[in-house]
């Protein structure tokens, strides 16, 4: 079966942020819009998921709150300029779920605990998590999708030991494949 010719509206995609959507900063956070980098084709990508796909969320992790290195409102500004963006390319995103918790706090919602797939269905009750995709480019990713009994993609080539249920290079390399 060809599970790429399946998806319609009624289909949710989540996404993760960094290393996905904008370009990860090894070993540091984005703190500000000017750190803040667009990987080639996402907003293509974003255009083409808006006709796709019934709900678009993206889930992320940011420590570096946590760690007291940015404040939620610095995410939030981030946050608004990536919205922007991708609506001035026809895109759009329903909602974005963010945990600032350290990993080390107990009782955190990080991912791969899917808490944050829960907020969105939650938030959207129409959310199937049988048909929803968790795109993303860690290990973390995976098990939160395959937590939430999510499809799971892989972009890039980082090992992981949850083995997703398929693998792209990009973000646009997936969308290109829904046209």
């Amino acid at each position: 079966m060809d599970w790429k010719r399946l998806i319609d509206k009624s289909w949710t995609l989540f996404l993760d942020r960094d290393g996905v959507i904008n370009v990860r900063l090894i070993d540091d956070y984005v703190k500000n819009i000017n750190e803040f980098e667009f990987i080639p084709g996402v907003l293509d990508a974003f255009k083409i998921f808006s006709g796709k796909f019934g709900r678009i969320i993206i889930v992320t992790n940011q420590q570096g709150v946590g760690k007291g290195l940015m404040t939620l409102d610095d995410v939030n500004k981030v946050h608004d300029y990536m919205l922007k963006e991708i609506e001035n390319q026809k895109g759009r995103v329903d909602k974005i779920y963010v945990c600032p918790q350290l990993k080390s706090d107990p009782d955190n919602f990080r991912k791969p605990s899917p808490r944050m797939a829960f907020m969105a269905q939650h938030d959207f009750p129409e959310i199937d998590f049988e048909k929803s995709i968790m795109i993303g480019d860690s290990n973390s990713d995976m098990e939160f999708g395959r937590n939430a009994g999510m499809f799971t993609i892989l972009i890039g080539d980082e090992p992981v030991k949850c083995k997703p249920n398929s693998k792209f290079e990009s973000l646009f390399s997936f969308a290109k494949i829904l046209k």
